[in-house]
């Protein structure tokens, strides 16, 4: 497909696979690894609905979810691994405690281990940051959000780096026949590629979560004004970020673009923009946060994020509030924080 192969030169990669959703392509690119009985770790910031699908969904299927703090230190997490552990999960931009991870350590970490690091991409897009410039092999994004930008099509996609060698003894099933695919070895009849085509091959195949060819349309348009509405977004979600920042009803802002916010050091390192999304916590509780999100006349309250609209959401009541109290705590996604997507 056309778009695939656009979205794979975007973030460097050999190839791509376009999925149904953002969860699909999260699901798929470790179900293409992972087998009954294995174990993969994944840092604690991410999107709530993907702590859904790992920590009780995979665990269902015979899979476990190791979960660890990316600010953990290299001895911590090495620590975590089992012999079973195949795989490592994080995100560039965490939705929503917009923490950045250190790629390159969480790569080394991975491939100490003979792992392969995958990537969530979505907040960052390949404008902002290419993980596998950073040792990211797997790359994926929901591209229902900022790769669209207009809110048009749910999707997702699989980006393979090409470069992690899936010959080291921890993965039989890319190196031994798939005798559901005339015993074929992905690695021996691909060689670099064998990730992405084992992957569209075995488990697209299967599970059939494809994309319509109209929402692969509507996708390219949001490609085409990709770099130009990126460069917008993070312009003015700084500005809204030093405007809370000075504000005195606002207990706290969360971005890592501005001076000062803990992320800003890697922000620094991995990013090219903040992108638009900012974490606020408002003084005097829920009932005053009820009463910001009532009072907005131009921005829109919603769960889509990052589209070309102004949009503040309630992470805890809203795309996070499958989480126990602990879960919150542990993604920093305080009860009555919100999220400012702001307008391009």
């Amino acid at each position: 497909m056309a778009v695939e192969a656009k979205i794979a030169e975007l973030e460097g990669g050999i190839g791509a696979m376009c999925t149904s959703s953002g969860q699909a392509a999260s699901l798929l690119s470790l179900l293409n690894i992972l087998k009954y009985g294995d174990s993969f770790i994944s840092t604690s910031q991410i999107y709530g609905g993907t702590v859904n699908l790992f920590a009780f969904t995979l665990k269902k299927m015979g899979i476990e979810c190791i979960f660890v703090d990316a600010h953990a230190s290299d001895e911590e997490i090495l620590a975590a691994f089992k012999p079973d552990t195949k795989a490592v999960f994080g995100e560039t931009l965490a939705n929503p405690s917009l923490d950045v991870l250190d790629i390159e350590r969480f790569a080394k970490i991975a491939h100490s281990k003979g792992v392969p690091l995958i990537i969530d991409n979505t907040f960052a897009t390949p404008i902002l940051c290419r993980p596998i410039e950073y040792g990211a092999d797997i790359v994926i994004h929901s591209t229902s959000k900022y790769m669209d930008g207009h809110a048009l099509q749910v999707g997702g996609v699989i980006v393979d780096s090409g470069n992690f060698d899936w010959t080291n003894g921890n993965f039989p099933d890319f190196t031994q026949p798939d005798e559901s695919y005339h015993g074929i070895s992905y690695t021996e009849t691909y060689g670099k590629m064998a990730y992405i085509l084992k992957a569209r091959m075995q488990l697209m195949r299967d599970f059939g979560t494809y994309p319509s060819a109209h929402s692969a349309f509507l996708l390219n348009l949001g490609l085409e004004t990709l770099a130009i509405r990126m460069k917008q977004y993070c312009e003015n979600a700084l500005k809204v970020a030093q405007y809370f920042k000075n504000s005195e009803k606002i207990e706290s802002v969360t971005y890592p673009g501005l001076e000062g916010d803990s992320n800003y050091p890697l922000a620094q390192k991995y990013l090219k923009g903040a992108s638009g999304v900012i974490s606020v916590n408002i003084k005097g509780g829920k009932k005053n946060a009820i009463k910001f999100m009532d009072s907005l006349k131009l921005a829109s309250n919603v769960v889509h994020v990052a589209d070309i609209r102004t949009c503040v959401l309630h992470p805890a009541s809203a795309t996070h509030r499958q989480l126990t109290d602990e879960q919150l705590v542990a993604h920093k996604d305080k009860r009555f924080a919100y999220k400012v997507f702001c307008r391009a």
